[in-house]
Formats: structure tokens, sequence, C-alpha cells
């Protein structure tokens, strides 16, 4: 059996950096990982009211422990984790009852909001609404995403947050960068770095503490430290995303390490990116319909949702 440098038995072999790990040294590499990120890009800051975006799922549910953690023993910080209810029947519900539970456990405060009470409909029932017309689009999760960053966005100011903090791992930002590559989607690119972006008073900054860590090893975090966390998949889970996925993951099989490379690529020429998209002088306007900030005068939520 192999052994980590600490002499204990291995339970993972970190193929980039090319070293075994034991339980305990691979969970202390996890919330290391965590922590030097959120250092070394100012995440978090004394006075900080930060909301977790919290689905049960994994990532989110790691974020949550990790988070807890670090801010829980400090006094001029506080936290709230914050689920958001799209309403897909068998599913979301038992993620919230997954995430209450847990959020208990540690002593969070957990609010939910839902698609209902904002937009008068679930996904489930948006989804069949729209059935009998032919969208272009990923349908199920443009609607869903679309919906899901709104509803935090609006409820994490009115709930007077100063940072959103989300579970994005390694996997999602890569697979998130050559998104928005292939879209040619350079506005959302430049929103997307290492460091809270605030570009109007409306919009809640977000943090990503987990976005050099890899999706294999959040997963195996989460197992070893007995996580509650909801492993089955959205029922509406397609498109894009999970072509790119499989790429990504086929390329670093064959070549570990090129996640962390491409990502780490991505934010040498962010700047660049974000100094390019300013020059297009891309106006924030205020929704007619809404009041919330958008890149049109009607933003893209009302335009699917009402």
């Amino acid at each position: 059996m192999k052994k980590c440098r600490c002499g204990k038995p291995a339970v993972f072999f970190r193929i980039y950096e090319g070293r075994y790990l034991c339980e305990k040294c691979f969970c202390r590499s996890i919330e290391k990982k965590a922590k030097k990120n959120i250092r070394q890009h100012k995440l978090i800051s004394p006075g900080d009211t930060i909301g977790i975006a919290v689905s049960g799922g994994k990532d989110s549910m790691v974020t949550l422990y990790i988070m807890s953690k670090i801010i829980k023993p400090r006094r001029d910080m506080e936290i709230t984790a914050i689920t958001i209810d799209e309403g897909i029947k068998g599913y979301r519900d038992v993620c919230i009852k997954r995430v209450k539970d847990f959020c208990k456990k540690l002593g969070v405060e957990h609010k939910v909001f839902s698609f209902k009470e904002e937009f008068g409909k679930t996904l489930d029932e948006k989804i069949k609404e729209i059935k009998s017309n032919r969208y272009d689009i990923d349908t199920a999760c443009t609607f869903c995403g679309v919906g899901r960053r709104y509803v935090l966005n609006k409820k994490s100011r009115e709930l007077g947050l100063t940072k959103i903090c989300l579970g994005h791992n390694l996997d999602d930002e890569v697979q998130s960068v050559l998104m928005n590559y292939m879209r040619g989607d350079l506005q959302r690119a430049s929103r997307m770095g290492p460091e809270p972006i605030k570009e109007d008073e409306k919009f809640i900054p977000r943090i990503k503490p987990l976005r050099i860590i890899p999706e294999n090893e959040t997963t195996l975090f989460a197992m070893l430290k007995k996580i509650p966390f909801y492993n089955k998949h959205c029922p509406y889970r397609t498109g894009l995303r999970l072509e790119i996925r499989d790429f990504i993951n086929k390329m670093e099989d064959k070549h570990p390490g090129i996640k962390l490379t491409v990502l780490e690529t991505f934010d040498k020429m962010h700047p660049l990116i974000k100094e390019f998209v300013k020059q297009q002088e891309n106006k924030v306007f205020y929704c007619e319909k809404c009041g919330e900030p958008s890149s049109k005068k009607i933003c893209k939520t009302c335009v699917l949702w009402r």
C-alpha cells in the first residue's frame, strides 16, 4: 500500500503534484488551498456579511463547511446560507431538506427563496408552458440559470449582504472559460476573474473559494468529512457544458494539470479582457420592468420569465 509523506496509508494520489496523501493530509490540503485562495485574492474582509449559495450538491456543501469553519469563530463577519428553490419536484425539495439539516448542525442561518414567489411559477411549470415553442437554446438550463442569478442577487441585496459565495470548483471555472470563448461572450468572461467584481451598486460581488480545487477532490473531501450532500443530478441537466466537461476530462486524463493551466492562463489574460470590454462602453442599465441592473433596457430575466 502506498503511503503519505507522514507515513500513514494514502487515500488519494494527486497526480499533478506527484504525491500520495492520507485522509488527514488530504483534507488539510483542501482547506489550505481554499484559505490560500481567499487570502491571495482578498475574497473576504472585516465587516463582511456573506451569503453562501447552497444547492445541496457536494461543492456548495463543502463551501458551506469550509466557510463556516473560517468565519464562525470571528466576531467581525457573519454568514447566511441561501438556497434558491426553482421548483423541480422530486429533486430540489430533497436538496433543501439536506441543506436545512446541515445548516442546523453547523449553526448557520438558512434562508430559502423560490421562483414561485418571485416569478409566480416554478421551473417545472415554466418548462411545460414553453414546450410548444421552439427555442434554439438549452431551454431548462437557460431559464433556470438566469432566474437563479437574478433571485440570488436581489435577495442577497435585500438581506444587506456584502458578498455572495459560490461553490464553483476548478472544473466549473474551466468549463465556463471555454464556453465563453466558444460563444464569443467576452462580457461574461470579463466578470469571471479570481477577485470579486462590483460592476454596479445593485450587483453583489461574488467570491469562489474552491475555484482552484478539482471536482474529484471536492467530492472526496465531502465523502471523507461525511458531509451529507445530495449526489443525484438535476433532471434537466443537458447542453454544451456537458460536452465541454467530457472533453476537458479526457484532456486532463492525457495531460494531468491541464485544467489548472487553462485557468491560470485565463487569469493572466483577464485584466486585458476586462480592459477591452470596458473600452466597448458597455453601459449598465436598470431594467425598465423590474429595476434590476442589466446590460440592456429590459433584463434577460424579464424577457424569459415575465
